[in-house]
């Protein structure tokens, strides 16, 4: 009787009713676009072969020759490793100077601001394929040798893109690049919405601006900081196109740069080496790992960053 009476009092209220028009829409369109498709790539990992060729049930079978054919298995653990070493670049080095950046484009003293924030959001507007194409000849040796002989840079001249002990790097490095300004601006945001009188009572007790940044604005940010680290780790373990405008979707040289995206659509959409056959079904068991191992990380840094203090 009480469930029933608070029922009619939600419907009563317009609750439901006046919320669901709204809500409609964003649910259509990710039952459509996410939910339908992630269920169906799931439910793809159980079969073998394309509809046109034969489709059959094979159960767990493509993931145990994921994990246990070395055609396949020593491919995804070197593409696996690549992606965690790109991630942890991305996390360092794009996060890291994204909240130095952010905190000094809050400076109340910096001048030219304006100007600060443009360059740094400038690279989050270009195609990554231009990126990935201008970064791709600018470490040419070829075409960067005489501009960096007349800088007297001639030391840097080297081919950074097919030497395996450099390439990934300088792949992460030109992604961090690109993408920094969306962290650095919402570290920024983050931090305007701090109220001033922490900042006062901070300097009242005399504290230095180091102290300042470590003990009231990193634990104040830590939601932001938190979700920027869940944006880059799902962005990352998804991808592809940075690699393929810079190397190729073998992650040349010699699979250095091969990232599960690319590992991805070798096997699921190209066809991989020697076979050049693509398995859908393979495939998607190598997306079915990517999104468990995605849950993996992100839950428990939503629970750790998001709760309430």
């Amino acid at each position: 009787m009480a469930v029933k009476s608070r029922k009619n009092r939600l419907i009563g209220n317009g609750t439901l009713v006046t919320w669901l028009p709204y809500l409609s829409p964003a649910l259509i369109f990710y039952v459509v676009f996410m939910a339908w498709p992630l269920l169906n790539s799931l439910w793809l990992s159980l079969y073998t072969g394309s509809a046109g060729i034969g489709r059959r049930f094979v159960g767990f079978e493509n993931f145990i020759r994921l994990f246990t054919v070395q055609q396949y298995s020593e491919r995804y653990w070197s593409a696996f490793l690549h992606t965690c070493i790109f991630f942890l670049i991305h996390f360092a080095v794009q996060n890291g100077l994204g909240i130095v950046f952010g905190t000094l484009l809050t400076g109340k003293n910096l001048k030219g601001r304006e100007f600060y924030q443009t360059v740094i959001f400038v690279p989050v507007t270009l195609a990554v394929l231009v990126t990935g194409y201008l970064w791709k000849l600018l470490l040419n040796p070829v075409w960067s040798a005489p501009f960096m002989s007349r800088l007297h840079l001639g030391f840097l001249v080297r081919p950074w893109l097919g030497d395996r002990a450099t390439a990934l790097i300088c792949v992460s490095l030109v992604s961090c690049w690109q993408w920094m300004g969306i962290s650095t601006m919402m570290f920024v945001a983050a931090l305007r919405n701090i109220s001033e009188d922490y900042f006062e009572a901070a300097s009242i007790d005399g504290a230095n601006p180091l102290q300042v940044f470590w003990h009231i604005k990193l634990p104040l940010i830590k939601p932001v900081a938190g979700m920027v680290a869940i944006l880059t780790f799902v962005n990352n373990f998804n991808a592809f196109d940075v690699v393929f405008s810079m190397e190729n979707v073998n992650g040349a040289p010699n699979y250095a740069t091969d990232l599960i995206g690319t590992l991805f659509y070798r096997v699921g959409i190209a066809g991989q080496h020697p076979v050049g056959i693509p398995d859908p079904g393979m495939g998607a068991a190598i997306a079915a790992i990517t999104f468990f191992v995605l849950c993996l990380g992100v839950i428990p840094t939503l629970r750790a960053t998001q709760g309430r203090n």
